[in-house]
């Protein structure tokens, strides 16, 4: 059996957005900034494109940017906040230990530029409250940046009660959402938020295209120059198959939540009972408050590349955590940051789920997770030293 649950890393295009791209490669392939009827078709559908995913966000049309995906959207959304703070003299910053690296990164740069940056602790469950927040603004920040929903180990943030925090210190609020737009509810307006990133390919979009919401009166900064598209904020030639593609991914997850969210819930709830019956395994992440799709596990006394691969021989395709860390050898940010020991870290495993996952799928999974678990861990003399009692139990 092959089953794929790495969907927090890519989702498997939908049918609705290959066949909404499919136009704009042959028959509309104009480019939109021309004046001539087919670069008018084109601009015809970007705009609608905009006009659609502006309704899926409680949004309006004219604060929707697109982008290359959700890093870029990051990128732009912080520095955008920078750059407007710093012209006030306010140079710091609000977030959390285990935002994705596209912010991380971005905001040490900003560092390095002599702001200064508070990363507040996430806990055991990997979570903020408003009042941490709260107590963490200062009259010189410009910008607090917290994420919607980790994409590692799936807690769901308080994002609407952060949003009211914000709003009511007049302090400017970006939520990186790319792991929850399309997987749980989300309006921008009655959440309070001023910017907003996500990316197509995480809810059965293209990969390489996401968008930037900005709130009316916040004009992002170009990271790119060279054109006037994105109403002057992103030159280059806009990606209208893949924002047509996204448009109507976006609309299909959208529409689909309150049938899709309870049912993945239940099957998400199915694997973490199997799983937890693993000795000394243990759930990462709120076990409540969690996107309905995910399922991060630690084992103790196993290496989570080996897992990952022995898995994979079996047909269960999964990770350890983000893909964009995966080349690395140091243990996931996000799960030190929970308070997870570095030896457990290591033997982390991340299995996310898509519409079409199925119970008899969960079932296999579960059994071939315990399989290879209890095989790594007959050949590890650490585990043998741990039965011996030479070793501790840490889970």
């Amino acid at each position: 059996m092959q089953v794929y649950l790495d969907n927090a890393a890519t989702t498997k295009m939908s049918r609705a957005a290959i066949e909404a791209m499919l136009p704009y490669f042959d028959g509309t392939y104009g480019n939109p900034s021309s004046l001539h009827s087919a670069g008018q078709r084109a601009k015809e559908a970007l705009e609608s494109a905009r006009a659609s995913v502006a309704r899926c966000l409680g949004a309006q049309p004219s604060e929707i940017y697109f982008t290359s995906g959700g890093s870029e959207a990051d990128n732009q959304a912080i520095l955008t906040a920078a750059a407007l703070g710093e012209k006030k003299g306010k140079k710091h910053v609000v977030t959390t230990a285990f935002e994705h690296h596209a912010v991380l990164h971005t905001l040490k740069k900003l560092e390095s530029r002599g702001f200064e940056v508070t990363y507040l602790p996430v806990g055991s469950l990997g979570n903020v409250t408003p009042e941490a927040v709260a107590d963490a603004i200062r009259e010189d920040t410009c910008l607090v940046t917290v994420m919607t929903a980790n994409n590692e180990i799936g807690s769901i943030l308080p994002i609407a009660e952060i949003g009211a925090v914000c709003r009511e210190r007049k302090v400017l609020f970006h939520t990186d959402a790319v792991q929850a737009v399309g997987h749980i509810p989300m309006n921008v307006t009655e959440m309070r938020i001023d910017m907003l990133s996500l990316s197509a390919h995480k809810f059965h979009g293209p990969k390489g295209v996401g968008v930037l919401f900005a709130r009316k009166g916040i004009l992002p900064i170009s990271l790119i120059e060279g054109g006037a598209q994105e109403r002057g904020r992103r030159a280059g030639t806009e990606n209208v198959a893949g924002v047509a593609g996204l448009a109507a991914a976006l609309k299909e997850a959208t529409e689909g939540l309150p049938v899709n969210m309870p049912r993945l819930t239940a099957l998400r709830d199915r694997l973490i009972a199997g799983l937890s019956s693993i000795p000394h395994s243990a759930l990462n992440g709120d076990p409540v408050r969690r996107l309905p799709g995910n399922v991060s596990f630690c084992f103790e006394g196993i290496e989570g590349e080996s897992l990952l691969l022995l898995l994979d021989e079996y047909g269960v395709e999964g990770s350890s955590g983000s893909a964009c860390t995966s080349g690395s050898l140091d243990p996931s940010h996000v799960l030190l940051a929970i308070g997870r020991p570095h030896e457990i870290a290591h033997g982390s495993l991340r299995l996310t789920l898509s519409d079409e996952t199925t119970e008899q799928e969960i079932d296999y999974t579960v059994d071939v997770v315990r399989s290879v678990v209890e095989r790594l861990r007959a050949m590890s003399p650490v585990w043998r030293d741990k039965l011996e009692g030479k070793r501790p139990y840490l889970l």
